[in-house]
């Protein structure tokens, strides 16, 4: 399939270099601001195609699907191009600023009949699979409480401190905590306690939030841009415990006895970058004319974005663009 990525920033240039290791995938197109970049990223990584705007490479009859690669302020302006010219996305994360733009753009890609999904690639990785099959087995037994945490020492990247681009940990890094949780708890929840600080310019530095479920279990998410973390998802049951190290990547996952005994380790599969899960699921639900992932369905991206907006609304924390 022949992917054209929109954007040509870091991101963009980890998604390439996926899409050239890959036998299933040809990363054909690059889309940048303007020519000279786009001549320079795609000689960089080998696109067949530069467009020195985004609106050239949504008009481009051969891309068969677009990677919307730039920051999350402009991920709506930037799907609706593609989605109105007919192109399938895969919209990285934060998938929209708000709800209602996520409401707005899938209720879009549906009336179009176009293919759409965002790139949260926790859910797409074999780790998530693997998680749920022990949690199943009833090895740690009956789930009681699950803590989960990413933390960057990322306070000087411009992005991060400005409002006007949405910027503060939340949609940023807080998005994975708080996804590890719904992948392991869903989305009943009955009470949120939360708090954070705030930058000069007025966004969230790190936050803590605590979840209280209908069946009574309850979860803890932290994310910060103030310091590193060690990147913990633990999962805690009846008969024991599990730790999925390196939240956003999984790179192990152990499990523990109630004792504090280690009795299993299990190894991710070697990846590429792990972007190519999320790449291959939006291509087999594009060739089997589905509009969404199994993986993250709209709905599912939907109610992350609600939650997401509840924090900031408690916080205080609105962009001047909404």
């Amino acid at each position: 399939m022949k992917i054209g990525i929109l954007g040509a920033g870091n991101i963009a240039r980890n998604m390439a270099n996926t899409l050239n290791a890959m036998e299933d995938a040809t990363f054909y197109a690059i889309g940048a601001r303007d020519q000279k970049k786009a001549e320079k990223f795609a000689k960089e990584y080998g696109a067949k195609k530069a467009y020195g705007s985004y609106e050239q490479l949504a008009s481009d009859p051969e891309v068969e699907l677009i990677y919307v690669a730039t920051p999350h302020s402009h991920h709506f302006a930037h799907t609706k191009l593609c989605i109105e010219q007919g192109k399938p996305v895969l919209c990285e994360k934060a998938f929209m600023v708000n709800a209602k733009q996520a409401k707005e753009i899938c209720a879009l890609a549906e009336e179009r009949k176009v293919f759409l999904t965002e790139a949260i690639w926790t859910r797409y990785l074999p780790s998530r699979t693997m998680i749920d099959e022990i949690i199943r087995s009833g090895e740690i037994g009956d789930v009681t409480f699950v803590t989960a945490n990413l933390g960057y020492d990322i306070k000087d990247v411009e992005r991060m401190q400005r409002p006007e681009l949405a910027g503060g940990a939340l949609l940023d890094v807080g998005i994975y905590p708080l996804t590890f949780i719904s992948m392991v708890l869903g989305n009943d929840v009955k009470e949120i306690v939360s708090t954070c600080t705030k930058t000069v310019t007025g966004v969230d530095e790190q936050n803590a939030v605590i979840l209280k479920y209908d069946n009574g279990v309850m979860a803890v998410a932290h994310s910060g841009m103030l310091a590193g973390t060690e990147q913990y998802g633990i999962v805690y049951g009846t008969k024991g415990y599990l730790i999925a190290e390196n939240l956003n990547n999984v790179t192990a996952i152990k499990v523990y006895t109630k004792e504090r005994k280690l009795v299993k380790e299990v190894k991710v599969p070697e990846q590429i970058t792990g972007f190519e899960y999320q790449v291959r699921a939006s291509m087999k639900a594009i060739r089997e004319g589905k509009l969404e992932c199994e993986e993250i369905p709209h709905a599912e991206s939907i109610v992350m974005m609600e939650l997401m907006d509840q924090l900031r609304a408690d916080w205080g924390i609105r962009y001047p663009f909404e």
